[in-house]
């Protein structure tokens, strides 16, 4: 007997340091892409400016985005005021300055001079206090041809960025490495970190990254197997999310361009994988983008003011890509991806409201239903039975989460919903929460 509970022990030992669970920090529920030519300390009040007039001229009311998006009117009521304030307030959860298709194939001497001026910029703005919550760079892949490159860009943003900030990374920031189709690129990347902290007598562990999924070889080895947790492994501890790349990835799978989108069944297949191999790992998984972007055909210059119908053609342009975007976005969530990539401001709007939408539309069963699982636990400590489901308690808290940290619901609004403390909420455990509320034996 001792033999095989020892034999049980080891194994669940692996386990629970295979699965230690989801992060307790807030996960942003997009990333935005912006090319490196680009990219100024100013960037996020920009975006949210353009965010802004997109939605006033598009959507002034909340009648006019429960059109666009296709929403119940009470609810686009509801939702309008906090997707106005959250692009007041916070426009951009995370951003990644793009070296790699936005920015394309340029001149080493090109892209050292955006690399540092890049870098400098990021570094204002950290000093400023303008950065969102989540900031990063996208460097090129590590292929054959683009390798050599690829680690300059990481080297020189890096070292001029460290330079100006006296060794200090912004707060979340992260390399997205992407394309990848060998585990040799993901050592490789890793490799580059712990010679980069050592050489700047950075603490082992600073630099963190992130893989994205664009390749049919990070789903599947050669030999048919499962390729993420040898990625992952390959990481060093240093990977902290996998993004999927539905274009790059349809194109790999030899679908024709007319249907290479988020939407086609290969993408399911690659999601499903995805959360597969990394669910319960403390990788965060995010979606892919919307190609389809909201800007009419028609623009106002100075010699010339827009007709009624340009306008009215502008509106149909944009209420269509905003309702494709969204419904683009409700499908991710009800598959579990709480991230996606955003390429355009104006897309805002869209990922906001339909984020909100989907939270508040099950907010009133969430609510009903962690309650109720509050108090079976609750009389299941009282009585000396055993509460078996905390992992459903635990998915019924996240949802209260995510809904609060994106600012669909407030603080108050939680509270009230859940039936639990802020406190309660915060410490982000169902498991703990139930604990702390254990009553002793009547």
């Amino acid at each position: 007997m001792t033999t095989l509970l020892d034999a049980l022990d080891l194994g669940n030992r692996r386990v629970a340091e295979a699965y230690p669970g989801e992060r307790t920090q807030r996960q942003p529920i997009h990333t935005a892409s912006g090319c490196a030519r680009l990219f100024t300390s100013a960037i996020v009040r920009k975006l949210g400016g353009l965010a802004l007039r997109a939605l006033e001229e598009y959507a002034p009311t909340p009648e006019a985005l429960a059109d666009a998006l296709d929403l119940k009117p009470a609810l686009a009521r509801l939702i309008y005021p906090r997707v106005v304030g959250k692009l007041t307030r916070e426009p951009i959860e995370d951003l990644r300055i793009d070296f790699e298709d936005g920015f394309g194939n340029r001149s080493d001497e090109e892209e050292d001079r955006f690399a540092i001026a890049a870098a400098g910029e990021l570094a204002n703005a950290h000093a400023s206090g303008t950065l969102p919550p989540g900031v990063g760079i996208r460097v090129k892949p590590l292929g054959e041809e683009l390798k050599r490159r690829s680690l300059r860009t990481f080297d020189l943003f890096l070292t001029t960025l460290l330079t100006i900030t006296d060794g200090r990374l912004p707060p979340n920031f992260v390399v997205t490495l992407p394309k990848v189709t060998s585990p040799e690129q993901v050592a490789g990347l890793a490799s580059a970190c712990d010679a980069f902290e050592y050489w700047r007598d950075l603490p082992r562990g600073t630099v963190h990254f992130e893989l994205m999924v664009e390749t049919t070889q990070s789903i599947v080895a050669a030999d048919g197997s499962i390729v993420l947790p040898k990625l992952v492994a390959e990481g060093r501890g240093r990977i902290v999310a996998v993004h999927f790349g539905p274009y790059d990835y349809t194109a790999a799978c030899n679908i024709t361009s007319a249907h290479q989108g988020i939407a086609h069944p290969a993408c399911d297949f690659a999601r499903h994988v995805m959360q597969a191999a990394l669910a319960g790992t403390a990788i965060r998984l995010a979606d892919g983008p919307t190609n389809v972007m909201p800007v009419g055909p028609h623009r106002s210059l100075p010699d010339h003011v827009l007709t009624e119908d340009e306008r009215a053609e502008n509106r149909r342009v944009v209420h269509r890509a905003w309702g494709i975007h969204a419904r683009h976005v409700r499908r991710s969530l009800v598959a579990g991806f709480y991230q996606g990539w955003d390429l355009h401001p104006a897309q805002l709007p869209s990922r906001y409201a339909a984020v909100y939408a989907f939270f508040l539309e099950g907010l009133d069963a969430a609510s009903e239903r962690l309650r109720h699982f509050v108090d079976m636990a609750a009389q299941a400590t009282r009585v000396g039975d055993v509460f078996d489901d905390a992992a459903t308690g635990q998915g019924l808290l996240n949802y209260f989460l995510r809904a609060m940290n994106c600012g669909a619901i407030g603080e108050q609004e939680a509270v009230d919903g859940s039936g639990l403390t802020l406190e309660e909420l915060r410490s982000r455990s169902f498991v703990k929460i139930l604990a702390n509320r254990r009553r002793p034996l009547s």
